[in-house]
C-alpha cells in the first residue's frame, strides 16, 4: 500500500522543491579539528544501530489506543465535544491524535535528514562535515522508523504541518552556512527531541516507548553538535548578526508553538480549530506539555549566546523562560541511559525465556 493512501486528505504526489541557497565549500586541512566534536563524531560512528534487529516489530499496538495514555492528553477531553463522541469515536480520535505527531515526526525527520546533507555541503570545518555525514544516516533511519510504525501499526499519515513546512523551508533557503544549525538542531530538533521526551515517559506501551528511546540516544548527539558548532562560531558575530539570529528563532519558537495545537486534526472531527485553541490554552495538561516542549530550546539558546533582552522577553510571554535553568547535558545523558536500560531489560527477559525453554527441554528428557 502506498503511503498516499494512508494520507487523511490527499497531498500533492510531486516532490517539495527548495532553491539551493549559499556556497558549497571544500577544505582541504584533514588533520585539523576540535576534540570534542571529534569525539562525538567517533560516538556517532559507535552508536550506529539497525531498526530492523534493534527494534521489536512483533509488537502488537492497537490503533485506536497507541500509546495508552489518559484521554486528558487530548485538548476536548470534558467538554461538550467529547461527551457528544461514541466509544468508537473516542477510539478513533486516540487514533488521529497519534498519527497527526508522529507524522509531523517523520517529517522533520525527512527535513533533519536533508538539512544534515545540507550542513555536510555548507559548513567550513571539516570535523563538523564528519559529524554531520553520521548525522545524516541517523535521520534516515529515523525517517524509516516513524514511516514503518505509521504505516504497520497506525495505519493513518497526515499531511505536514503548514508552520513545520514553513521553518524548514526558512531554514533551508538562508545562504548563510549557520542557520540549518539554527533552525533545525536548535529549533526543530529540540522541540522534537522534548516531545519524543514526553510521549516516552508516559506512554504504556512497549513499541512506542523503544522507537521513540532509541531515536532520542541518537537526536542527544545531535543537538550536542548544534550547541558545540554554533557556540564557538557565534563568539565571532558582531551585535548586529547576532540580533538577526535572534529575530529567526524568535519567529521559529513561535511558529514551533503554533505547531504542537494540531489544529489539523480538529476539523477532521468538525470542531472548530479556534474553539480549540482556546481549550488548548486552558488545558493543564497542554499547558505542562507546551511548557516542556521547550525544556531543550530554551536553554541551548542561551547555551550558544543568543540571550538578549527581547529573546528572553519571548520566552517569558510563552511561559517558558525558567526552562532556561535546565541542565541540558543531564537531560541528555538522561536520554542515552533510558535508551541502554531498555535494551538491557528487553535482552534479559530474552535471556530468561531462552533459559527456561532449556530447562523445560532438559526436564522432560530426565522425565523420559
Amino acid at each position: 500500500m502506498s503511503t498516499h493512501d494512508l494520507y487523511t486528505e490527499p497531498v500533492d504526489k510531486s516532490t517539495w522543491n527548495i532553491p539551493m541557497a549559499g556556497d558549497t565549500r571544500f577544505i582541504w586541512e584533514y588533520d585539523d579539528g576540535r576534540d570534542r566534536l571529534l569525539a562525538l563524531y567517533q560516538k556517532g560512528k559507535d552508536k550506529q544501530w539497525d531498526s530492523v534487529k534493534r527494534i521489536d516489530w512483533d509488537l502488537e499496538v492497537d490503533p485506536y489506543d497507541v500509546l495508552g495514555v489518559p484521554d486528558q492528553s487530548l485538548a476536548i477531553y470534558g467538554t461538550k465535544h467529547w461527551d457528544k463522541l461514541t466509544e468508537k469515536q473516542r477510539g478513533e480520535l486516540r487514533q488521529h491524535s497519534t498519527s497527526w505527531q508522529f507524522s509531523q515526526f517523520v517529517h522533520g525527520e525527512q527535513g533533519a535528514m536533508i538539512t544534515a546533507a545540507r550542513i555536510v555541503e555548507a559548513v567550513p570545518d571539516l570535523d563538523s562535515k564528519f559529524y554531520s555525514a553520521t548525522q545524516a544516516m541517523d535521520e534516515a533511519r529515523h525517517v524509516e522508523v516513524f514511516s514503518k510504525f505509521l504505516q504497520e501499526k497506525v495505519g493513518m499519515v497526515y499531511p505536514i504541518n503548514t508552520k513545520l513546512q514553513d521553518l524548514l523551508n526558512e531554514t533551508l533557503t538562508d545562504s548563510r552556512w549557520d542557520m540549518p544549525y539554527l533552525g533545525m538542531q536548535v529549533l526543530i530538533e529540540g522541540l522534537a527531541l522534548a516531545a519524543f521526551g514526553v510521549i516516552r515517559d508516559i506512554t504504556t506501551k512497549p513499541l512506542p516507548k523503544q522507537i521513540l528511546a532509541y531515536v532520542m540516544q541518537d537526536e542527544a548527539r545531535h543537538v550536542a553538535f548544534g550547541r558545540l558548532a554554533l557556540r564557538d562560531y557565534y563568539k565571532q558575530l558582531s551585535a548586529a548578526e547576532l540580533k538577526e539570529r535572534e529575530e529567526f528563532v524568535i519567529e521559529g519558537c513561535y511558529l514551533m508553538r503554533d505547531r504542537i495545537r494540531g489544529r489539523e486534526i480538529w476539523t477532521n472531527f468538525g470542531i472548530d480549530p479556534k474553539e480549540v485553541d482556546e481549550m488548548v490554552e486552558n488545558s493543564p495538561y497542554m499547558k505542562m506539555f507546551q511548557s516542556l516542549l521547550f525544556s531543550r530550546i530554551v536553554p541551548c539558546v542561551k547555551d550558544i549566546g543568543l540571550w538578549s533582552e527581547r529573546i528572553q522577553r519571548t520566552y517569558d510571554d510563552m511561559g517558558v523562560l525558567d526552562m532556561s535553568k535546565a541542565d541540558l547535558d543531564a537531560l541528555m545523558h538522561q536520554d542515552e541511559d533510558i535508551a541502554d536500560k531498555i535494551d538491557a531489560e528487553r535482552f534479559a527477559a530474552e535471556e530468561a525465556e531462552r533459559k527456561a525453554e532449556v530447562d523445560a527441554v532438559i526436564a522432560d528428557a530426565a522425565a523420559g
